[in-house]
């Protein structure tokens, strides 16, 4: 069960990273959304795997022994739904930013900025890459 956990953790943060680097920014949202879920089996995995016993000392007893913990089980739903909600917000921001510039691609939204006053900022690499959304029929 631990190796199953363990190589589910793997898969998602591989796939979260490679969707959260990506250029189209809908990918972005989504790859940070997989990597929550990833930090969320990693902490359930934190509790205690394939326990059946309920979190309960019994009558007599100092410590909890053999039983799930229930506090990684209570983060985990709380992750949840702070995740859920906020890449639902997240959406909401993304749709409106297509809405108005046309674009979900961050290399055509670095164009659109004002020319770079500051030395530290690079100018952009793709001067005459021009990608709006949805692509038009000759670009298809």
């Amino acid at each position: 069960m631990t190796a199953v956990v363990a190589l589910m953790v793997f898969v998602a943060l591989t796939v979260g990273v490679y969707l959260a680097l990506s250029r189209d920014v809908f990918r972005c949202v989504i790859g940070l959304s997989v990597l929550g879920a990833a930090a969320n089996l990693v902490l359930f995995a934190a509790g205690r795997l394939g326990s059946n016993r309920p979190a309960v000392i019994p009558l007599g007893e100092q410590v909890l022994q053999d039983a799930a913990n229930p506090l990684p089980q209570a983060l985990v739903l709380t992750a949840i739904v702070i995740g859920f909600a906020l890449i639902c917000y997240a959406m909401v921001l993304l749709v409106g930013l297509v809405r108005n510039t046309g674009t979900d691609d961050a290399a055509a939204l670095r164009r659109a900025e004002p020319e770079p006053d500051d030395p530290v900022k690079p100018p952009s690499a793709l001067p005459n890459d021009d990608v709006r959304w949805p692509p038009e029929e000759s670009q298809r």
